[in-house]
This record gives C-alpha cells, structure tokens and sequence, in this order.
C-alpha cells in the first residue's frame, strides 16, 4: 500500500507528546561527550553508534535494551551535556516539523556528578530555550514543554513531583513515571498522584505498555492520570469478531469503554510498541481499530535514538501500511494537541493558526 511521501510529511505540522530526552540523542554527540567525561561507547563511529542503538534495541534482550539507557544517561551528567543534549533535541524535532512537543526526562537520573536536582532542570530549560529560538530563527517555530519523570521502581516521586510543580510557570508542564510497569504498580506512588491533583496539575502514566489491563485501570482510576503513556494494550478489553460474523463490530469492555467515553488520550508509539513486544508489527498494530473505533490516539516516538525513527518516519509507516492520507494525519495532529498540557486557549491557537491552515492547503 503506497502511502504519503515521507518528504512531505516533514513539511506538514505534528504535535509529539511522548518523547524521551535520553532516548533521542544524536549518535555524533553521544560520541562527543563520552569522550570528554571518558565512558567507553561499544562503537566509535557515530553511525555505526546509531546502528548499534536501533540493534539493541530491536534485539529482544531486555538487557541490551536497558544498556542503551546506560550509555546515553552516562553522557548526561553535566550541564553542559544537558544543555547540549536539549538544545539539539529541540532543532531536531522542529526540522522534522514538529510545531509542539513534550519532551520528558527523569532529573533523578543525572546527579552522578554532583548536580541537584534544580541544576539539572534549570539545564534542560535552558537548553531547550536556546534550541527553539535558533529553530524559530531559521524559520521552524517550536513549543517545546516538559514532563518531569519519576522513575517506578525508585522511591523519590514525591520530590519529582513536588519538584515539577516549584517549575510549572518556567516550562514543565506535567509528571510522569517510567520503568518497569510488572511489579512496581503506579499505586506505589499514590501520594505522589494525590499531591498533583490538589495542586491542580497535569500528569500522565506510562501504563499498558509490558503490562496489560491492571496497569491501565489502576493508572486511571487509582492515580487520575489524564493520559495514557502508551496505552496499547486496552486492546485486551476489545473483542474483535471473526470475519464473516453479522455485522462484525467490536465489543469494548467496561474499561475500554470507559477510556472512549472519558477522551483519555492514548500515547501510542508505533515504533517502539513492535520493539518491545506490544505489536507484532507497524501493520499489526493496534492503532487502526483504535482509530476506526475513534479513542484519542495520538502518535509519537517514544526514543527516536533506539528506534530510528521521527515523528514524520512514524506517520508515514502508518500511511504506508493502512493507506491513511492527510485527514488522518490532521486528525491524529488534532488530538494530540488538544491532549497536550497547556492551556486551553494557547492549544486552540496551535490548532486554529498553525495545523488548521497548513492542512487545509495539504487537503486542498
């Protein structure tokens, strides 16, 4: 099936909620920076580098993969390499048309050399700052927000939290916790939940990824999460009939429906979901029933490094293998930002002055 061009999809506006900062650095800079803190690279060359990322990450070895992480966090320990590592992440995603992003990271994971846990945000932000406005200068304007992460199996979200709200008015926009889903359940850090509610602010859960149904219904019902990291397996709760039955419409499940009925929005991330085992493939992938049954799907990269991938790579897989065109790509860009943890009003200016218009000229 021939989808869009992925040269024309770069052109055209996305909005990415999911994205990992340590999962998306470039390989020439992981070389660059390894050298300078002396961390020993399993490759030289940054695109041998690159391939042995996406290699390791499409192994099937939890091992290799988590060794991915080891390599890219180690290069993140300083403000520099922070500062750096942010900065190129900002004109990276608006080269390939990213008009507003959600980048998350875990501060707990950069304190090895000594920074707190305010150096290593006022890092990122600044970062980020510098990345967009050279972005901007150059013609392709970025938001850029970030999502502060808590990792699950650790017992610090409380301070990650705590943390995330002291900079909600200088550029975070929302919490988030990461890691291994079996056996560190998202209600280990209810207290942590329950904070950000009475604070009134925005966080999403990695939930349904490697683990199924529980993980999803505790992420909502217990935590109040207002997203879906991941997500992909609320298909457990949909029953499909076998072709040939009458009238062949999926059944949901009480929990299922519930996702539907309330417009969670779910962070698919195509990519990574056949990496690690929750799809068999881009053409298996749950995100068409869940698009032709119209749940809040959004589409992201979750760690572009480890995937080889982008936001326009991963539109035109999906083009590509389910013949979608620009209405779905505008709706999937749609959703995603009426996801998105700003306010309202600065969304409907996203959404009415920069993705409504360049798609209507794309739709002709």
């Amino acid at each position: 099936m021939v989808g869009i061009a992925h040269s024309d999809i770069v052109k055209a506006p996305k909005v990415l909620l999911h994205d990992h900062l340590d999962g998306g650095l470039r390989p020439a800079t992981i070389v660059e920076l390894a050298a300078a803190v002396g961390h020993e690279l399993p490759a030289q060359d940054p695109e041998e580098l690159g391939e042995w990322f996406v290699a390791a990450a499409d192994s099937g070895s939890l091992e290799r993969y988590l060794e991915t992480f080891a390599h890219t966090v180690a290069v993140m320990q300083t403000e520099e390499g922070l500062h750096r590592v942010a900065k190129e992440c900002a004109l990276d995603l608006a080269a390939d048309g990213v008009v507003y992003a959600e980048v998350r990271y875990a501060p707990e994971q950069h304190l090895e050399s000594g920074l707190t846990l305010d150096q290593v945000v006022d890092a990122v932000h600044a970062g980020f700052r510098d990345g967009s406005a050279e972005a901007a200068a150059a013609g392709r304007p970025i938001r850029i927000g970030t999502l502060l992460t808590a990792m699950r199996h650790a017992a610090r979200s409380q301070e990650i939290a705590e943390l995330a709200v002291r900079y909600r008015d200088t550029g975070v926009v929302g919490f988030d916790i990461a890691g291994a889903e079996a056996g560190f359940p998202p209600t280990r850090h209810l207290d942590a939940f329950e904070y950000l509610q009475r604070e009134n602010f925005h966080f999403t859960i990695h939930a349904g990824e490697a683990f199924g149904l529980p993980s999803i219904w505790e992420a909502i019902q217990w935590c109040g999460a207002d997203r879906l990291g991941h997500g992909v397996r609320i298909v457990d709760d949909i029953t499909v009939p076998p072709p040939g039955t009458p009238l062949e419409i999926p059944a949901l499940g009480r929990l299922a429906a519930y996702v539907r009925d309330k417009r969670i929005p779910l962070e698919l991330c195509p990519s990574s979901n056949v990496q690690t085992g929750a799809a068999a493939s881009i053409a298996g992938h749950p995100i068409k029933l869940l698009h032709d049954l119209r749940f809040r799907v959004t589409v992201n990269t979750d760690n572009r490094l480890m995937s080889g991938t982008s936001m326009s790579r991963e539109m035109a897989l999906l083009s590509e293998a389910f013949g979608w065109g620009w209405a779905e790509m505008q709706w999937l860009t749609i959703n995603a930002m009426k996801s998105a943890f700003i306010p309202y009003d600065e969304r409907l200016v996203l959404i009415n002055e920069v993705i409504k218009p360049a798609y209507a000229k794309l739709l002709g």
